[in-house]
């Protein structure tokens, strides 16, 4: 056999691997939406996975918010939804990532973009509900409200988490400003 057909052969197998491990669309919605309330699951926009490990619209919603798949190139299970307020900065931070920007250069990036309003970022507090773990059994819930330019004097949050599961402020005074909570991992 040649050496042509040997690597598209290869890559022919390479793309059926892939096809393996991407779940159905119904499977990546399903997972996706777990991420949000049961009352806020209905009529959600989904991005997730083809069969090439591109990001596609899997389903159209309306509901005020966007929940993306896990991603099968990844290792652990991870599903998120958002406040659609906030897809603007997500949007921006994927195309970043596509880029090969490292965090550091993604939040430098953000940060001028949101001080000269080139990139809109949410007026009122934005919720990023995050389902992760190992795998979909081991998974826990966390919550980001985003609050762009809050401090801790502007919220009376603390920098850290001070007893399991309290909320804290992360990256104040920027672009990037959240209030984490992490509610404790499931024994």
């Amino acid at each position: 056999m040649n050496k042509s057909i040997c690597v598209l052969l290869v890559l022919g197998l390479a793309t059926k691997i892939v096809e393996a491990q991407t779940p159905s669309a119904e499977v990546q919605i399903q997972q996706a939406v777990s991420a949000l309330p049961e009352e806020s699951r209905i009529n959600v926009k989904v991005l997730g996975y083809n069969a090439e490990g591109e990001m596609v619209e899997l389903q159209k919603g309306g509901n005020g918010f966007i929940c993306l798949a896990d991603d099968p190139n990844k290792k652990g299970f991870s599903v998120s939804c958002y406040n659609t307020d906030l897809e603007p900065f997500m949007e921006r931070g994927r195309v970043l990532q596509k880029q090969n920007k490292t965090f550091k250069e993604i939040f430098d990036i953000r940060e001028k973009e949101a001080k000269s309003r080139k990139l809109k970022m949410p007026k009122n507090p934005s919720t990023l509900h995050v389902l992760s773990g190992e795998s979909i059994e081991k998974a826990n819930y966390r919550y980001v409200v985003y609050i762009p330019w809050a401090t801790a004097e502007s919220t009376g949050l603390p920098l850290k988490e001070i007893v399991p599961g309290a909320p804290w402020i992360m990256d104040p005074g920027t672009h990037r400003a959240h209030i984490m909570i992490s509610p404790p991992a499931k024994k």
